[in-house]
């Protein structure tokens, strides 16, 4: 009888210990239901509400436009082609639109342009906007693009964050070693200006158009770079990444423009799409869901803090599933030209990185490299992976790892 007494106390025993543990795996089932719960509602949250600051951002890109058409207009009196900036070119012209200075960064030249009565006039103005290009920064010339200041006077939501351009040099580094006496300035135009032919033409418009071509030093882009050195090795130290990369990047997105502007559009030298990448690299530097202005990333600290955080988000949290930090870095790098869902379909019929890490996780970092080379959908992609890459080693010699 007592025997039969202490089996059914133990028996009871368990039995409150396996109920105690099923309830509990049971509570643990519903917490993880509600925290899945609650991550799906805030994703859908972000979405939602990312997808209205979309909307903002394409009436803000209409208002660009048509400010953009009105201005091509106004130059169509005076030039048979109306140029503006572009990712590697700098077009800026006079008040009266009759001069139009180009600096092809990639190509390292200078081409000034102007319209005048005679060879005599033409000098005097070439030579006034040849020095305006050697010596102006970056703040000067914005307040003084008449286009720039038409785009910034638009009317934003509040969900659009704008900002003051800074003051950086463009291109005195690159022609002068320290600041410039006026003596100095006079005796590089002039030279400039016996050494190089100008070239004269009549346009469709029947007036005379002068050009000035002026080939810049070969170490014009390294030069560029080291103006950004400071801000590059900030945000480089902040985001745990290389500042080889970094620089790399830059010099591929836009040749170090600092008015890099790009037909998505995408502005600034790390070339950030606000919609897209500048919401998450916004969110994820200051916890807020906003959209940036292109005032906000011709700013260089800002353009810098931005790219570089994005290229944080996609190293550390999109691409985490990858493993060999060097293959990462490969998909990271075309990431930022074509999105992760591409990288991963590059990999599996699907944009699952986490599904196409499993295979990249078998191949080894050169092996990565050369089917990301191959496979990526789009060629743009294939060649920037090319670019950045080879360039990230010259930097990396240059500024260290």
């Amino acid at each position: 009888m007592q025997i039969q007494k202490t089996l059914s106390s133990s028996f009871f025993a368990v039995a409150l210990l396996i109920s105690a543990a099923d309830a509990k795996a049971d509570s643990f089932a519903d917490y993880k239901q509600v925290q899945q719960q609650n991550f799906q509602k805030n994703t859908q949250k972000f979405i939602y509400y990312k997808n209205s600051l979309n909307q903002d951002f394409l009436n803000y890109k209409k208002a660009q436009q048509k400010a953009y058409d009105e201005y091509k207009q106004e130059l169509k009196k005076y030039w048979d082609t109306t140029e503006l900036s572009t990712k590697k070119r700098l077009v800026h012209y006079t008040q009266d639109k009759q001069t139009k200075t180009a600096i092809d960064f990639a190509e390292e030249k200078i081409k000034i342009e102007t319209i005048a009565k005679d060879e005599k006039e033409a000098k005097r103005k070439l030579a006034h906007a040849l020095l305006k290009a050697v010596t102006i920064d970056t703040k000067e010339l914005y307040k003084e693009d008449e286009l720039l200041q038409k785009v910034a006077k638009i009317k934003t939501p509040k969900t659009i964050i704008k900002a003051k351009v800074d003051a950086k040099p463009i291109l005195a580094p690159v022609i002068f070693d320290k600041k410039p006496s006026t003596k100095e300035l006079i005796n590089y135009t002039k030279k400039t200006l016996e050494k190089n032919p100008i070239k004269e033409r009549i346009n469709s418009k029947q007036k005379h158009v002068y050009t000035l071509n002026v080939t810049l030093p070969s170490d014009t882009t390294i030069k560029r770079s080291r103006t950004y050195y400071q801000e590059v090795q900030s945000a480089a130290q902040k985001e745990r990444i290389a500042p080889s990369l970094i620089f790399a990047v830059m010099h591929t997105e836009s040749s170090f423009n600092p008015y890099a502007r790009s037909y998505v559009p995408a502005y600034g030298l790390m070339q950030i799409v606000p919609h897209t990448a500048g919401i998450d690299a916004y969110y994820y530097l200051y916890k807020e869901k906003k959209l940036v202005s292109d005032s906000y990333l011709y700013n260089s600290r800002n353009n810098i803090q931005m790219g570089s955080a994005y290229l944080h988000i996609l190293y550390y949290s999109y691409l985490r599933h990858i493993k060999d930090p060097q293959s990462r870095l490969y998909c990271t790098i075309a990431a930022y030209n074509t999105g992760a869902g591409n990288v991963a379909r590059a990999f599996v019929s699907s944009s699952s990185v986490k599904y196409a890490a499993q295979k990249i996780n078998t191949m080894s970092a050169d092996d990565v490299y050369t089917h990301l080379r191959k496979n990526l959908r789009y060629k743009e992609a294939r060649d920037y992976l090319q670019r950045v890459e080879k360039r990230r080693r010259i930097y990396k010699k240059i500024y260290g790892s």
